[in-house]
């Protein structure tokens, strides 16, 4: 089959294949499409939240997939962190995350930060992502999220776990509502 595409979004003969149920979906269709290709998403943390998060973000065809994390994958991981598999044991979640990730569809672009975000360097990779996700697990770097995603106007989709239950936010502080409070 010959691929064929006229610019950066379009979709080549087998991306309308691969996503063929999402363009016949009035919501979606092609249009809509094309902007999940020219998507940067930023996702922190390639554990028990981030896997399946960056496993769907890839499989809906975002164009770009920002992943950091500074740990390796241990068995531990594995029966809920279900982007990584046995032979990734003591690899670079955020490498073991790519492979992942260009296995379940190529055509996505997989852009990775093996390092802990920090004040030094959120605002910096943040700022290159249109949305951000946090599947971090602690509360410093959640803070810092809120912090720098505000003070760089970035959507925040922030979930949390616990036992057996969970919880989903998407904070957008910078836009405000017809009375001027933030959405």
């Amino acid at each position: 089959m010959t691929e064929t595409t006229t610019s950066p979004t379009a979709l080549s003969d087998t991306e309308l294949e691969r996503y063929a149920r999402h363009i016949v979906l009035p919501e979606i269709g092609g249009a809509g499409q094309q902007k999940l290709k020219k998507a940067r998403v930023l996702v922190i943390g390639a554990g028990g939240l981030g896997a399946p998060v960056l496993s769907y973000l890839a499989a809906a065809g975002i164009g770009a997939l920002g992943v950091i994390d500074d740990d390796t994958v241990s068995l531990s991981n594995l029966q809920r962190q279900v982007i990584h598999d046995t032979g990734s044991v003591g690899m670079e979640k955020v490498e073991s995350a790519r492979a992942s990730i260009l296995r379940i569809n190529p055509h996505v672009t997989v852009e990775t930060h093996v390092k802990r975000l920090d004040t030094e360097n959120a605002a910096g990779i943040i700022a290159a992502y249109d949305i951000v996700v946090d599947g971090s697990d602690n509360f410093a770097t959640r803070y810092l999220l809120a912090d720098t995603c505000a003070a760089v106007e970035r959507p925040l989709v922030t979930a949390a776990v616990g036992r057996f239950d969970g919880s989903l936010t998407v904070l957008k502080p910078f836009e405000r509502d017809g009375d001027g409070n933030p959405l």
